[in-house]
């Protein structure tokens, strides 16, 4: 199982199918939380994650679509689009120190 430490992520993007909303929403709560750190939030389609993605987020769901469009990038998948543990477990990760695994 992929992962990175806290400090060594750059980029985190929140994946998702097309048309999806709620995880354009997600992406401004990641931005919001994790302001003043060195990392970039994007949204992006499951599909097209790119290359220099460190961490995925996206529905569980979603979780073999990213797999197979970005292997080994560490892939943290959720179920609820507000206030879900394993999106506040990453946020906590960041912010405190540590890593961040799925």
């Amino acid at each position: 199982m992929p992962s990175i430490d806290s400090k060594d992520v750059k980029k985190i993007i929140v994946a998702c199918d097309a048309g999806m909303g709620s995880s354009v929403m997600l992406a401004t709560q990641l931005r919001k939380s994790l302001k003043g750190l060195p990392v970039v939030v994007e949204h992006t389609p499951v599909n097209s994650i790119p290359a220099d993605a460190d961490v995925i987020v996206c529905h569980a769901g979603l979780a073999e679509r990213a797999r197979a469009s970005a292997p080994g990038t560490v892939l943290v998948p959720f179920q609820l689009f507000i206030g879900d543990p394993a999106v506040t477990k990453l946020v906590g990760t960041m912010k405190n120190g540590g890593t961040v695994d799925a």
